[in-house]
């Protein structure tokens, strides 16, 4: 099934290692403050819409989220929000980017494993500051033969890198945690995807369980199990 692969591509966040936690603890910890506006579930169902409006303006990534937080505050506190509570705001968006790296069980292991049998490389979304950032703490650097910082993951988004690679789309293999933007535009293009899931998904990368059952990919448990299978 994978004979003809010639790159295989890593998603970062999720992936190599843990991030939407973060966004799920950052989130819990803005509900808070903001409690005595709204409930929790209006908070969260509006910050989500925030974010959804934004990401044509400000794109993916922490920087990004903290302006929607902000901007979520102003509206929920009838723009009566305390400077404070602004500071507050950004604090958790600092302690966001300085979060330590933990890479996920069987990472380095299975990158070791590659390394010098295709060529590995990272093609993640995000802020690419923040990405850079990240994989230089991760130090695994090391095994990656390029990095490629998405603004999107749509078809036109994996063609453009196929061809940067100067392989065919059936010689490009993507592992990632998102059916959405790690799976699903690979198929459609015809090149292969395996996803290894990670145990919480943004809502925004989830996608329909009928459309799930059309497509055509692996699933793993854990990452380690990538070395048996191709």
């Amino acid at each position: 099934m994978f004979e003809d692969i010639k790159v295989i591509a890593f998603d970062a966040d999720d992936t190599l290692w843990t991030n939407e936690t973060y966004f799920r603890e950052a989130e819990e910890t803005f509900a808070i403050l903001l409690s005595k506006y709204e409930t929790k579930n209006k908070i969260d169902q509006e910050l989500f819409k925030t974010e959804i409006k934004n990401l044509a303006i400000y794109g993916y990534g922490v920087k990004g989220f903290v302006l929607s937080m902000i901007e979520c505050a102003l509206v929920l506190s009838n723009y009566k929000l305390p400077q404070e509570t602004i500071e507050k705001i950004l604090d958790i968006g600092k302690d966001m980017l300085e979060k330590p790296i933990e890479l996920l069980d069987g990472v380095e292991e299975v990158l070791q494993g590659l390394q010098g049998k295709y060529r590995l490389i990272v093609a993640t979304k995000g802020d690419l500051l923040d990405q850079e950032r990240k994989l230089e703490k991760s130090n695994l650097l090391q095994y990656f033969h390029h990095v490629e910082v998405m603004s999107d993951k749509k078809e036109k988004d994996y063609l453009k890198l196929v061809k940067h690679l100067d392989i065919a789309p059936s010689q490009f293999l993507m592992i990632g945690n998102s059916l959405k933007s790690d799976v699903l535009p690979l198929l459609n293009i015809n090149a292969s995807a395996i996803h290894v899931p990670f145990h919480t998904t943004w809502v925004h990368e989830e996608i329909p369980e009928e459309d799930q059952q059309k497509l055509d990919y692996r699933t793993l448990v854990n990452i380690k199990e990538l070395i048996a299978l191709i």
